[in-house]
């Protein structure tokens, strides 16, 4: 069974919903859990918010957060995650940002870097993560494949 396939199955059967925040992978992971038949049952909402813009007005991730340690950083994904959960409602939240590249990186955050926090209930885990720079494309399926895993974990 796919991961997405399991990871909806699971969220019927324990009656969980859940809600997603996206960044640098566009919606990607979104996608791959809305393309699992029934998933209407669990999934409540996919956001996109690839700006900084978007992360503060619609996530209220608070300004000082990015100016002070940027939107690829442990403390915007928290931020994310948690307010996430305050706007959804959902007992799982999931939280992506990073740098699919081929430019934007830095040598404090190259490439490749990508955050992913997943949070059910009170229960917060922030995923660090090095994606291999072999093309845009491939680090978000890197990242995704990564928050299945890290979803499936925390079900």
């Amino acid at each position: 069974m796919k991961l997405n396939t399991k990871i909806v199955s699971l969220l019927k059967r324990k009656k969980l919903k859940l809600a997603i925040a996206e960044s640098c992978t566009g919606g990607m992971l979104s996608s791959t859990i809305a393309s699992v038949s029934g998933a209407s049952k669990v999934f409540n909402m996919g956001l996109v918010t690839y700006s900084n813009q978007a992360k503060t007005d619609i996530l209220k991730v608070p300004n000082k957060i990015i100016k002070k340690n940027g939107s690829v950083s442990v403390q915007c994904c928290l931020s994310m995650i948690n307010n996430l959960s305050k706007i959804s409602k959902s007992k799982i939240c999931v939280s992506i940002t990073g740098i699919a590249g081929p430019k934007g990186g830095t040598k404090q955050k190259p490439v490749g870097l990508v955050y992913i926090g997943v949070k059910n209930g009170k229960k917060i885990i922030v995923s660090k993560n090095y994606f291999k720079k072999n093309g845009r494309s491939s680090i978000q399926k890197a990242t995704v494949k990564k928050a299945l895993n890290l979803i499936l974990k925390q079900i």
